[in-house]
C-alpha cells in the first residue's frame, strides 16, 4: 500500500527512509539495556577474547570424531583411565590420550608436524612429531586447550576442550 509519496508503507515490505535508522537506535538501546540487566560474565569474556587471540585465519578446523567420555563404554573398576580424542579433518587424523601425566598424541598418516598446545593468550613451545607421527606434551593441560599442528599441506588446529 503507497501512501501519498508513493512510499510504500509497513505492510507494502519496503522500507521508508529513517526505518533503518530508527531500528539500529532501538538495536543500540537493547544493547545497553542487556549489558545493565544481564552484563556479560567477565571470565566468559575473557575466554572468547582469548580464542580469538590464538584464532589462525588460514586454519583448517579437525573435527572432534570420537571423545571417551562421550563415546566409550565404561568398564567397571577402571580407575584413572586416560582421556581418548580423535580429530579428522580432510585426509588427516589426530589421536590424543590425555591423563594426569600429559598428553600423548599421533598425526594419521604418519609425517613431520609442529605441535602447539594452545592454553589462555599463549601457546606451548613447538613439538615436533617423530617419524611415526607421534607427540608428548609432559604435563596435562589444565583449562580449555586446543591443538594446533603446522604440517607441510598447512595449519590445522583442533576443537577447544575441557579437561
Amino acid at each position: 500500500m503507497s501512501d501519498v509519496n508513493g512510499e510504500e508503507s509497513f505492510d507494502g515490505g519496503e522500507s521508508f527512509d529513517g526505518e533503518d535508522l530508527g531500528l539500529d537506535l532501538l538495536e543500540e538501546e537493547l544493547r545497553r539495556g542487556a549489558a545493565i540487566l544481564d552484563p556479560l560474565p567477565a571470565e566468559l569474556r575473557r575466554i572468547a577474547v582469548e580464542a580469538f587471540v590464538l584464532h589462525d585465519l588460514d586454519a583448517r578446523i579437525a573435527e572432534l570424531t570420537f571423545d571417551s567420555v562421550v563415546d566409550a563404554i565404561p568398564v567397571r573398576g577402571a580407575v584413572d583411565v586416560p582421556r581418548m580424542l580423535t580429530f579428522h579433518a580432510g585426509g588427516l587424523t589426530v589421536d590424543v590420550e590425555l591423563s594426569a601425566q600429559g598428553l600423548m598424541g599421533q598425526v594419521l598418516p604418519p609425517q613431520t608436524a609442529r605441535v602447539e598446545v594452545l592454553r589462555g593468550l599463549r601457546a606451548t613451545a613447538p613439538l615436533t612429531t617423530d617419524d611415526m607421527g607421534r607427540f608428548v606434551y609432559g604435563e596435562s593441560p589444565a583449562g580449555p586447550f586446543a591443538l594446533r599442528l603446522r604440517t607441510d599441506e598447512g595449519v590445522l588446529v583442533t576443537d577447544w576442550l575441557t579437561v
